[in-house]
């Protein structure tokens, strides 16, 4: 019906994270997992479905990690939901269907790239300057 896992939410803080950090080049999963607090192995399979679908791509070796295969701005929200937790609201009816649909509109609407506006915007809020 309407189920988001733990995994959509981890995934989106790691993603934003490798947005954040914005260099091309490949970040260590480690490190993203430090950054955000994410178990290791918890985020590896997550990135492992990600890679699959062509969000993101990997890099063996000393230098290897992990980056986008694509512009964080074409990466919704809705798009990670779906990979990791499946379809939002496919059996859905009634009221249900309406909170689905809605769910869908403004998860379809945020991308990667919106996410850290958003939390630069909202880091910049929270400052307090004397």
């Amino acid at each position: 019906m309407l189920s988001i896992t733990t995994k959509s939410p981890y995934a989106l803080r790691a993603l934003t994270e490798l947005a954040r950090i914005g260099s091309g080049d490949p970040v260590p999963i480690g490190e993203l997992a430090r950054r955000r607090e994410i178990p290791l192995q918890f985020l590896e399979q997550l990135f492992a479905v990600l890679r699959r679908a062509g969000v993101l791509r990997s890099q063996r070796g000393v230098k290897g990690g992990y980056s986008f295969a694509r512009p964080p701005a074409e990466i919704t929200v809705l798009e990670l939901v779906e990979l990791l937790d499946g379809p939002l609201g496919a059996d859905a009816t009634g009221v249900f269907a309406d909170a689905a649909a809605g769910a869908r509109a403004v998860l379809g609407g945020v991308s990667v790239a919106d996410m850290v506006e958003r939390e630069n915007r909202d880091a910049g809020a929270s400052m307090y300057y004397i």
